[in-house]
């Protein structure tokens, strides 16, 4: 072989090696761009983040055929929160001195206070080098890349050679592409991070929220139990009437009270009531007034509360209207009212709550109803699909003022007379287009054949649900019926 041959077939096998190593430096920085690529696209977690971080690390190493490198991170205040080094198993000691010092001294301080690449081709001719005490290799080439995202240092990629001139300004280019990948991949972690740390406290809040939603639920189940309780477990069953009521509270707890007890005489109270306002203060206001109803209505004295009443004889001696046959035990009785409405008005001013109420005291053996409508819904007297009668108010709510003046009435209830009270619970309920019932769709049931006192209860909630359908119910439906039946039956 001719000498020339031969120079040309070593310059020929030269360019074929150095095609192969541009080719492998080609695959490892693909396969490096694959890698980051992929991270920035997925949300993995930190050990997969930092396992990819370190696969990019040693690839990188192999790239520019470093034989040692690092990645240090920053977080937003540019602390150096962790390192990964090519040398997997590097103690802890050297670890903790590469955090303690990468950005106060050396070619990683640099870049940090520059934000710009660095590199040494000789670190025994640069004064950016610095030798940790007891460095355990020799260093004599290194090239430090920033990892940049807009104006923040997210970390620092550091690589290290024993020999000198080992890393060309290419090689820091490249090293630059890379960093900027890494960078891409860090901000994406972050935000996921930041994701998951808000969707974790909103989990956290949601559970809080509903433990508390489940005992506030638990608590108001409570209340409605207790509530109930305060409603007749039975009404009075005399002989020749019907009493029948429904109760259907818009909430767990409710304003409604409807109520039929025996009292002294023989006689029978019989109350309907709506306390204003909705929810948890309106049923302890609703209780209140129930029990108070009932017992003043048995008994004028309750610790001092017959001081609150000293004015009642009178006044209501002068409101009885003239038509009222007098009945000690139904006057007595029905002066709970004024007693009631004094102890609201004077003990709970402050939380300005009244109530509209009926309380009527019926003579089951005559048939007398004598009552007062202290602000409540009339109350009607049906016969034959005829409204014979209509019990409008007879005095202002109870509980606004003290001392005000409720008015007695007298009725008489004849054998097939249906007594029929309601709260606006039933006329204001709202169809799903947000129309009301009115009392005029009311008055039209009023006025069919009645066949009994729970008959007229059925047919009425039958349609008045059917016409609220799925609409939220409004407000609180409670009606009472008292029939007195035909002597025939």
């Amino acid at each position: 072989m001719e000498e020339a041959d031969y120079r040309e077939l070593e310059a020929l096998r030269r360019d074929v090696a150095a095609l192969r190593t541009a080719k492998a430096a080609s695959d490892a920085q693909r396969e490096l761009l694959e890698k980051l690529v992929a991270m920035a696209r997925s949300a993995a977690s930190e050990e997969v983040l930092k396992e990819t971080l370190l696969e990019t690390l040693d690839v990188s190493s192999r790239l520019i055929g470093a034989e040692k490198g690092s990645l240090f991170l920053l977080d937003s205040n540019g602390v150096v929160t962790d390192s990964i080094l090519t040398q997997r198993e590097a103690v802890a000691e050297v670890r903790a001195r590469l955090l303690g010092s990468v950005l106060d001294k050396g070619l990683a301080g640099w870049v940090n206070r520059h934000r710009q690449i660095g590199l040494i081709t000789d670190t025994e001719n640069d004064d950016r080098w610095f030798v940790l005490p007891n460095q355990p290799y020799i260093v004599r080439s290194a090239l430090a890349v920033p990892i940049l995202r807009g104006d923040m240092l997210l970390g620092i990629l550091t690589l290290l050679h024993s020999e000198p001139a080992q890393f060309s300004p290419e090689q820091a280019n490249l090293m630059q592409v890379t960093a900027d990948q890494i960078a891409l991949v860090l901000e994406n972690a972050q935000l996921y991070g930041n994701l998951e740390q808000a969707y974790h406290s909103l989990d956290q809040a949601k559970t809080k929220i509903e433990a508390y939603s489940k005992a506030l639920d638990a608590e108001l189940e409570k209340g409605r139990q207790i509530q109930l309780d305060f409603l007749p477990n039975t009404l009075p069953q005399l002989p020749g009437w019907e009493i029948a009521a429904c109760f259907y509270p818009a909430r767990q707890v409710a304003g409604d009270f409807y109520d039929a007890f025996m009292l002294p005489g023989g006689n029978v109270g019989l109350v309907i009531a709506d306390v204003c306002d909705k929810g948890v203060g309106a049923a302890l206001f609703m209780a209140l007034f129930r029990s108070l109803i009932r017992v003043f209505s048995g008994q004028t004295r309750l610790g001092g509360i017959a001081i609150i009443g000293n004015d009642v004889n009178e006044g209501l001696a002068n409101l009885i209207d003239s038509q009222v046959t007098t009945d000690l035990d139904q006057i007595n009785a029905l002066k709970a009212v004024a007693l009631t409405n004094n102890y609201i008005a004077q003990e709970h001013a402050e939380m300005s709550m009244f109530a509209t109420l009926f309380f009527g005291v019926l003579n089951p053996s005559t048939g007398v109803l004598t009552y007062i409508n202290g602000g409540h819904e009339p109350l009607f007297v049906l016969q034959d699909s005829v409204v014979k009668q209509t019990l409008n108010s007879t005095g202002p709510a109870v509980g606004m003022m003290p001392n005000m003046k409720f008015k007695v009435q007298q009725i008489q209830l004849e054998p097939g007379d249906t007594l029929f009270g309601y709260t606006d619970g039933v006329t204001e309920a709202r169809a799903p287009d947000h129309a009301l019932f009115t009392p005029k769709r009311l008055m039209t049931l009023l006025q069919q054949p009645i066949a009994s006192a729970s008959a007229l209860l059925d047919g009425i909630k039958t349609t008045l649900f059917k016409y609220i359908d799925n609409a939220p119910q409004f407000d609180d439906i409670t009606m009472l019926a008292i029939q007195r039946k035909k002597l025939s039956d």
